[in-house]
């Protein structure tokens, strides 16, 4: 017996325009991943759910947020690759690439158009700079480069397309490339000196960390009550990532978490 969801795949036929919207699926998924990753980890001007209240303070709670925002942005991604691939003939054409083009950049701006008034204004989860003193001028300037800024121009190629393009494989490229870089960019160790938050795992005892630590030529700036939260600092940050072998979970600066370094404020003083 066939799968039921393939049947409804092979029944899915659209038009010209209709394949060519589908890349808008992508499109607003990249502008998903885009924020998450330059606000969430590289600027570390927010978290997903940074606006909630006494929750807000739970680092725990905000990291698997953030996961499942993140992982919300794969399955959307998957649905326009999905049916864009079930719907791939003539997608190679020049008519094509140009309304595909159109439709992206109506896509990208939908995602931070949707984010700041859903977000920021409506349900307030949180907004585009947490500690500013004026939070709206962010919100407001956040969106009209990355909102207003993509979809003026996506609607002028809905009505006049740009000239032929070379498909829609350069436009994945393009758009790929921007989620890509910023992701590389939060490869890089911090500088030397700078405080890192590591975060260990609660079986882990404190003079196991402690031995960690300086085993990572290391020097503690400060922990929180559990125990687990530290702030350390390196004088050479790629041992940093040596504290993954010791029972850490996440380092500030280090590719799995450099969302943790806008805990590091937070935590009060060793003593």
């Amino acid at each position: 017996m066939a799968d039921p969801v393939a049947r409804i795949m092979e029944r899915i036929t659209l038009s010209h325009g209709q394949r060519s919207r589908l890349v808008g699926y992508f499109a607003l998924a990249i502008g998903g991943f885009f924020d998450g990753i330059l606000l969430h980890q590289i600027l570390q001007w927010h978290h997903l759910l940074s606006g909630i209240g006494d929750r807000g303070a739970d680092l725990r709670f905000q990291v698997m947020a953030d996961g499942f925002f993140h992982l919300a942005m794969y399955v959307l991604l998957l649905v326009g690759l999905g049916l864009l691939w079930r719907q791939r003939r003539d997608t190679d054409k020049p008519e094509f690439a140009a309304t595909a083009m159109a439709w992206a950049l109506m896509g990208f701006g939908a995602w931070h158009l949707l984010d700041a008034v859903l977000s920021h204004w409506l349900l307030g989860l949180h907004r585009i700079k947490t500690d500013s003193p004026k939070p709206l001028f962010w919100d407001l300037l956040w969106l009209a480069v990355f909102g207003i800024g993509p979809l003026l121009p996506g609607w002028r190629f809905l009505k006049r397309p740009p000239g032929p393009l070379s498909g829609p494989a350069v436009l994945v490229v393009v758009l790929s490339s921007v989620a890509i870089g910023a992701a590389a960019a939060s490869l890089l160790p911090a500088a030397r000196g700078t405080p890192q938050a590591v975060l260990f795992r609660e079986d882990i005892s404190e003079s196991e960390i402690m031995r960690a630590i300086a085993a990572a030529g290391a020097s503690v700036l400060s922990t929180e009550a559990s125990g687990t939260m530290w702030v350390v600092r390196f004088e050479s940050p790629l041992l940093a990532y040596q504290l993954y072998r010791s029972g850490a979970i996440m380092v500030g600066g280090t590719p799995a978490a450099g969302c943790l370094t806008y805990s590091v404020p937070a935590v009060a003083p060793r003593v």
